[in-house]
């Protein structure tokens, strides 16, 4: 991907090169692409989990966070970036 560094800036924000790259289908962009979004996806995915004895605890819905990356990854091929 020509180098492209995977620093975001101070707000956050992707390089527009590497959505850029990313929406051609570039597996290194979608990479990087799916890692900035990792920990939002995680957050989204938590659900409240009950064990066998009744204790509840909050965890990661394995099944939602997967359906979540694969949305995010159909989303990111399917956008079509002005020139």
């Amino acid at each position: 991907m020509n180098g492209t560094n995977c620093n975001t800036d101070e707000r956050g924000l992707l390089p527009y090169p590497v959505i850029l790259a990313a929406t051609k289908g570039d597996p290194e962009a979608m990479n990087i692409v799916m890692q900035h979004y990792q920990s939002y996806i995680a957050h989204l995915s938590i659900r409240k989990i009950r064990d066998e004895r009744g204790n509840t605890y909050y965890g990661i819905d394995e099944d939602l966070r997967e359906r979540l990356q694969a949305k995010l990854m159909r989303a990111v091929l399917s956008f079509k970036a002005e020139k």
